[in-house]
């Protein structure tokens, strides 16, 4: 259990510092000694929510790796750390359905961002609406069925020139 510290009329846990939550997070999904694609997904998100240095999530990685010390980040206010929650948390329910390493890690940053059952039920419900609204979009089918039919154009106008030149480099 972490002691919680006011910071900045404001509260959150003490370890709610970025590299440091970072750093958990990585070591929350290594625990099974996999690093899944999900889970790939969402520490790439973490790491752009956070506001990380390219070179920040390599450099945490092999502090783990070698088990050394590694500095604990900016502060997250609560305010950002909701942000970062819910970024992560849409990433993670794009395909429908939460894997079990995908329910790990956002269970670990509720804990770290101190997000209880009733603001996490907010932002599922905000976060559902959002991706339900991108996907059932009806222009966004329409720019795919339109993006598919100028592929099958392309293809198909590539397959004429190549029987084109086959035709005409056949009868020379």
């Amino acid at each position: 259990i972490q002691e919680r510290e006011p910071v900045g009329g404001t509260v959150t846990t003490a370890a709610s510092r970025s590299l440091d939550v970072f750093r958990s997070t990585i070591e929350v999904m290594l625990v099974d000694g996999v690093l899944t694609r999900e889970e790939k997904r969402l520490i790439i998100k973490l790491a752009s929510a956070l506001r990380l240095s390219s070179e920040e999530p390599a450099q945490i990685y092999e502090a783990i790796r070698t088990n050394s010390e590694t500095p604990q980040g900016e502060q997250i206010s609560a305010a950002q750390a909701r942000g970062i929650y819910t970024k992560v948390f849409e990433v993670a329910i794009v395909n429908a359905s939460l894997s079990r390493d995908e329910f790990r890690v956002l269970a670990h940053l509720r804990s770290v961002f101190d997000i209880d059952e009733e603001e996490h039920a907010l932002i599922e419900t905000e976060s559902r609406e959002i991706v339900k609204e991108k996907f059932e979009d009806p222009n966004v089918i329409d720019k795919m069925l339109l993006t598919l039919r100028d592929s099958v154009g392309l293809v198909g106008d590539l397959f004429d020139n190549v029987r084109k030149k086959t035709t005409d480099g056949g009868s020379e």
